[in-house]
């Protein structure tokens, strides 16, 4: 793999391993690689903040992006995986700008609720989400 290096973390799942080679720039919340052999594959569809009564909760990216976050890990979590068995996770942001201002706060919530293995990951801006009060979506590709 020239000269690669695994970041895998302990109690990481057998068959995924992450890859952040050291001829590219340090990952800051994001690996930039994940291999997966064995398992079984979860594709997760795109979570955004709906409450359980359908409705968008909160006011500001961080609070979205926690109940998005939170919806998305428990779909997983039905699925029979955790946290640590995401390979991929894609976020869609409405304002990438505001994503990046908000950048440290939605790292130390993706640490509490996720943990530090990150999968690889993608932001892409997004004109509107399927909800108009949405201001991020998650999806993401796991492997149990």
């Amino acid at each position: 793999m020239g000269g690669a290096e695994s970041t895998d973390g302990v109690g990481a799942p057998a068959g995924l391993r992450r890859i952040n080679p050291p001829e590219l720039s340090p990952p800051t919340g994001f690996s930039h690689a994940v291999t997966a052999t064995g398992g079984r594959l979860v594709l997760l569809a795109g979570q955004t903040a709906l409450d359980g009564s359908g409705a968008v909760a909160g006011d500001t990216l961080p609070a979205q992006f926690e109940t998005a976050l939170s919806n998305l890990l428990t779909a997983l979590r039905a699925a029979g995986g955790g946290p640590e068995h995401l390979a991929r996770v894609t976020v869609y942001a409405t304002d990438v700008a505001d994503y990046r201002a908000h950048a440290p706060e939605l790292g130390r919530i993706w640490r509490r609720l996720a943990g530090r293995d990150y999968p690889a990951m993608a932001v892409i801006g997004a004109v509107r989400l399927w909800d108009e009060q949405a201001m991020v979506e998650l999806d993401g590709i796991a492997v149990v």
